[in-house]
């Protein structure tokens, strides 16, 4: 509770040391906005703003269950088939060396300005870190566990889902947390490329009218959708966590 207060207490510090800069430093608006104006263009735009804000997190949700569900399943088929991981896991690093803001003109062209390429880019940052942590997850496993359940007779997919899983679920979150805040992202990149919401398109047309403010009230939604998303999978992963200790004892 301390260091959530703690955190509350530095963010306050530093919106008020903004404040005071800005008028003690008469910076324009147009250069960086004081928090008050912002808070403010967000109060005005809003009716406007939700419209995009909704339609980013839409985006950003079904591009991250997809990328998500995609890891997982490549996480398991890898670690079920020995024979296939080692040709393809450095194709799936070597897929991260691309940056998603060049390959997205791409699926444009391939795929068209609609919602396909878009779920594609988020997919595609989703994809990598839930794949490597919870392949990571089913490695740590107790090698004596392991042997202790071969011993008593059990199967190969006994032993994946009652020894593997479950010790492998804390790997899986961390994974799944990184991807939901790198959902967000892809789903504002993507919106760049052409789209007709989204928190994107709402930054471009404040960037391009000079309403600094506006693209900070945009900057600040995606910061906090993100952390929306990453507090979401925090609880789930207690539950599920917790649950899973119960189960085993």
């Amino acid at each position: 509770m301390k260091k959530r207060w703690s955190a509350i207490w530095l963010l306050l510090f530093i919106l008020i040391g903004w404040e005071a800069a800005g008028r003690w430093m008469e910076v324009p608006a147009w250069l960086l906005p004081s928090p008050l104006k912002i808070f403010q263009a967000g109060i005005e735009d809003w009716t406007r703003f939700y419209l995009h804000l909704l339609s980013t997190a839409s985006l950003s949700l079904g591009g991250f269950l997809t990328g998500a569900a995609a890891g997982l399943l490549a996480a398991v088929l890898l670690h079920r088939v020995p024979g296939l991981r080692h040709p393809l896991y450095p194709f799936i690093i070597l897929s991260q060396n691309v940056p998603v803001i060049v390959l997205a003109p791409l699926l444009v062209i391939w795929f068209g300005f609609g919602l396909l390429p878009k779920v594609i880019v988020i997919t595609l940052v989703c994809f990598f870190p839930v794949t490597i942590a919870a392949l990571d997850g089913f490695k740590q496993t107790d090698r004596d566990l392991v042997h202790y359940f071969t011993m008593s007779g059990a199967s190969k997919k006994q032993l994946f889902w009652k020894l593997e899983v479950p010790h492998s679920l804390p790997s899986i979150f961390s994974g799944l947390k990184i991807a939901a805040t790198y959902s967000v992202m892809g789903a504002v990149i993507s919106e760049w490329l052409g789209s007709k919401q989204g928190i994107g398109v709402y930054m471009t047309l404040a960037s391009s009218s000079f309403r600094t403010d506006r693209v900070f009230v945009a900057i600040f939604a995606i910061m906090l959708l993100s952390l929306l998303f990453f507090f979401v999978i925090v609880l789930l992963e207690r539950y599920f966590v917790r649950y899973q200790r119960k189960e085993l004892r």
